[in-house]
């Protein structure tokens, strides 16, 4: 393994990579229901236009709040993030049928970086059942000491490729694509935040769990 060797600009243009992938698909539904509605004058197909675009515009909202807290500054250098806004933004990720989604957490103030590796692990943690399943999400302690719990559960769940490696800021070329890149990153936001990240397997659950070191 070697460390991963990564400027400001690349990691930057690796996550902005990582934002539009997550917003281009229910931007782009919104364009072809629009051309529906320019062509057709059928009214089943405008209506279900109009159904396509109000549903892949709230997608796309909830994809860009969900951005905004996870990668975004959300505030000034040491700003502090209500667990309740990081809730209501997680839970607008799991708007179809594929994943149901569960949150237990106290309503206090965490910092800015603890609440982002939140949120990117939450991500993660989506990637580990794509077939879909369930996410059950875990916050215990308080603003200095606390512990994340996030279980995915579903068929032929699978702990992401390489990520104690990529956690750690290694990887066998050192460097990182942007299919490792939020594994990477949530990292960077974990050991600046004071905390360690661990996987593992059980069955058909994955578990990870994140605590203050």
């Amino acid at each position: 393994m070697a460390t991963i060797s990564l400027d400001s600009l690349d990691l930057a243009a690796l996550l902005c990579s990582r934002v539009c992938h997550d917003v281009i698909s229910p931007v782009g539904a919104i364009v072809n229901g629009l051309e529906v509605l320019e062509d057709d004058n059928d009214a089943s197909m405008r209506e279900f236009a109009l159904e396509l675009i109000q549903k892949s515009a709230k997608q796309a909202s909830a994809r860009l709040q969900f951005a905004r807290l996870a990668f975004g500054a959300a505030g000034s250098a040491g700003a502090s993030i209500d667990l309740g806004d990081a809730e209501q933004v997680a839970r607008g990720m799991f708007q179809d049928d594929k994943i149901s989604f569960s949150w237990s957490a106290p309503r206090l103030l965490f910092p800015k970086n603890r609440v982002k590796l939140l949120l990117n692990l939450i991500m993660i943690a989506i990637t580990a059942i794509p077939r879909g399943g369930s996410i059950s999400v875990s916050v215990s302690g308080d603003a200095d000491r606390c512990e994340f719990i996030i279980k995915s559960k579903g068929l032929n769940a699978r702990i992401p490729a390489h990520s104690e490696a990529l956690l750690a800021g290694d990887s066998e070329s050192g460097t990182v694509d942007a299919h490792g890149i939020q594994i990477y990153y949530a990292g960077l936001v974990a050991r600046a935040s004071g905390m360690t990240v661990a996987f593992s397997i059980d069955g058909d659950e994955v578990t990870i769990r994140s605590a203050t070191a």
